[in-house]
């Protein structure tokens, strides 16, 4: 196992991950991804900021980084912290603790860059993943109104309530 970054040539086999990722969100009655914008992929990719698990040479697992998200964090922003969005699983390696995974590695990368805290969020009143998230050492800082959302993709303009989610390196 090992995590790299993604590249170009992931495009689509991401955009599939987040099409099986929305189904499941729709089975489960939860805010649905939407269909993301392909620039913003690529953008994150040339920046080195899309990020996979490889097993056996092939992608398990993707999410993307990054050290500003002042649309969702509003003044916290300010504080030191890598921010973690769109985890997707393979579902042929569903089961893997691919989050524990992730957090060790983001841990190192904070470090490595300065940073106090990993951040995350996710939309609507999701128990399951609160619960995911925390068992993974996140603590669960509560659910906030966005008020600012014209920057983000289309789900964070239908759905405001957040669940906002830090862990201390």
């Amino acid at each position: 196992m090992q995590i790299v970054n993604s590249t170009k040539e992931d495009v689509e086999f991401i955009f599939k991950l987040y099409r099986i990722a929305s189904a499941y969100q729709k089975s489960k009655g939860v805010v649905v991804w939407p269909e993301f914008d392909r620039e913003m992929v690529e953008t994150e990719i040339e920046e080195n900021r899309q990020w996979k698990i490889l097993i056996d040479g092939q992608i398990a697992c993707i999410w993307a980084t990054t050290f500003s998200d002042e649309a969702i964090w509003e003044e916290k922003n300010a504080e030191q912290a890598i921010y973690i969005h769109r985890l997707a699983v393979n579902p042929d390696f569903k089961g893997n603790n691919f989050v524990q995974l992730m957090v060790d590695w983001a841990r190192d990368l904070a470090k490595k860059h300065n940073k106090e805290y990993l951040r995350l969020d996710t939309l609507g009143h999701n128990k399951g993943l609160i619960k995911h998230y925390t068992a993974a050492g996140f603590t669960f800082l509560g659910i906030f109104h966005l008020t600012d959302t014209a920057e983000l993709p289309l789900h964070y303009q239908r759905e405001k309530d957040c669940c906002l989610f830090e862990m201390s390196v």
